[in-house]
């Protein structure tokens, strides 16, 4: 089956890494990486990889959008405005890894089939990738009155991008623990760590249901095996310790390593960014197949 042509907007950390990431894959071809600065490293190892570059940003895809047929934007949420702005006219594909919030947002353990024929989607944050499927599994069991998440990250993973978007996690992730994961109300808090050698992503669930855990047992099972479906695209994701259940609390820890493509394996919050997304294009290839051969 022919792979479909996708394309990266943002040479830096996140957009590099994915970029390998996509060259691993049997369904996606990665067909240019799109950025702003030519003497980035990002353009540089696209260019060395074999890949089509462009330094002068969308506008210079504008001149030959044949390029790719879905779009990875891995820019920032003011600069994805203007993007999809240019982007949809021409029936292009995106998945939006900044917190810009256009689009339905999407966890692809969670809600992906629904949203397949959408022109954009949005990836949420990584504090959402890591946290939301957790509180849906949840909320398939009792009613979620009250969902938290503390994502605590390395400083070091933390890039200018990410230090600038601060506000747009915090409110877009608690968003979308209310529309994706089903809590009545949710809130998101993301701390920044400059402990020394960098500590790996962790992330602390904490939910309050409508009454008391009526069936532990099976509110751990659902917990365990989101936690092993979503390991299942992003290996270094994993319970740190099993789930705490006491009346109608339920806390849960996780952990997430990177795979270190390009960035280190510390910088799990950019890690499950970039394989969450990468799910997202491989399910749109996969969709897109079945239509060419009439299924």
């Amino acid at each position: 089956m022919k792979k479909l042509k996708v394309g990266i907007i943002g040479s830096g950390n996140i957009g590099t890494d994915l970029m390998k990431k996509v060259m691993r894959s049997e369904l996606l071809h990665m067909s240019v990486v799109i950025g702003i600065d030519p003497d980035s490293d990002g353009l540089k190892k696209a260019k060395d990889a074999g890949v089509h570059t462009i330094s002068n940003g969308i506008e210079g895809f504008l001149e030959h959008p044949e390029l790719a047929d879905v779009l990875f934007d891995a820019t920032s949420a003011k600069a994805h405005t203007k993007h999809v702005e240019l982007l949809e006219p021409l029936g292009k594909k995106i998945i939006d890894l900044t917190p810009a919030a256009i689009g339905p947002f999407v966890v692809p353990t969670v809600n992906l089939e629904r949203h397949l024929n959408e022109s954009v989607v949005n990836m949420i944050t990584c504090g959402g990738q890591a946290t939301i499927p957790v509180i849906h599994a949840i909320q398939q069991v009792q009613n979620v009155e009250y969902a938290e998440i503390v994502a605590t990250i390395a400083s070091k993973s933390a890039g200018p991008g990410t230090r600038a978007n601060i506000d747009e996690f915090t409110q877009t992730t608690a968003r979308a623990i209310e529309e994706v994961g089903g809590a009545k109300k949710g809130k998101a808090i993301i701390i920044l760590n400059p402990a020394e050698p960098p500590m790996l992503m962790r992330d602390t669930v904490s939910c309050l249901l409508e009454e008391d855990v009526k069936e532990p047992d099976q509110m751990k099972t659902a917990i365990e095996q989101i936690v092993k479906d979503v390991n299942s695209y992003v290996p270094g994701y994993r319970l740190k310790i099993d789930p705490l259940i006491e009346g109608r609390e339920v806390k849960v820890f996780l952990e997430v390593e990177g795979l270190g493509d390009y960035l280190p394996v510390y910088a799990g919050n950019l890690d499950i960014m970039t394989a969450a997304a990468l799910k997202v294009g491989e399910i749109m290839a996969q969709q897109l197949q079945k239509k060419e051969v009439g299924i």
